[in-house]
């Protein structure tokens, strides 16, 4: 019986120990686990930035839309204006030849011949007025990505930041803390910057 009980006490024992060691692993896993958050997070920050709310409020980014869109609509006004004209020949042309209002049939080709060389010019000057419009996009999407570079590049090294993310329409982020969206602080701070530059 005496044994019985010293190997009762023996496994209790173990079974204690067992306990315990099982005990202080865990804490140990769970402190281990808290520090390498910590350490995640002051190591690798990240914040968002939402475009669409950025180039909707950003002076700069606003200012080189409205640039653009007057471009736009006086190219536009400038082609429509020669298409105008065109059509007007073109109707005259049609008129004429169906009244017999052409002295020659020499005289007739003639003029359709200059009525299809205005028709090509008309479709290269479109071409030329979309070619330059996308160009100057390009080049005031250029800036506008280098302003906001060289301004983030500035931000981060002033800020924990090892990364900002751009989240345009919802797409990226699907779910972020609060204060990771500096949307508003970065948009404000442009704004400062770029009427400081006027």
């Amino acid at each position: 019986m005496k044994q019985l009980s010293t190997v009762l006490n023996g496994v209790l024992l173990v079974a204690v120990n067992i306990l315990f060691l099982s005990s202080c692993t865990n804490t140990g896993n769970q402190q281990a686990s808290v520090a390498n958050n910590a350490q995640a997070d002051a190591v690798f920050p990240v914040a968002y930035i939402n475009t669409d709310s950025l180039l909707l409020n950003y002076t700069f980014a606003k200012e080189v839309n409205e640039q653009l869109m007057g471009q736009e609509e006086a190219s536009r006004a400038d082609f429509n204006e020669k298409a105008k004209v065109f059509q007007q020949d073109a109707v005259e042309f049609q008129r004429k030849v169906q009244n017999n209002g052409f002295l020659s049939m020499e005289r007739a080709q003639k003029e359709q011949q200059r009525l299809a060389k205005a028709e090509q010019d008309l479709a290269q000057l479109n071409q030329q007025l979309t070619n330059a419009l996308m160009q100057e996009q390009d080049k005031l999407n250029r800036q506008l990505r280098d302003t906001l570079m060289n301004f983030l590049d500035e931000y981060a090294k002033a800020h924990p930041y090892k990364i900002i993310l751009s989240n345009t329409l919802g797409d990226n982020v699907l779910y972020a803390a609060e204060g990771v969206d500096i949307t508003a602080e970065v948009t404000e701070a442009l704004n400062a910057r770029h009427a400081a530059s006027k």
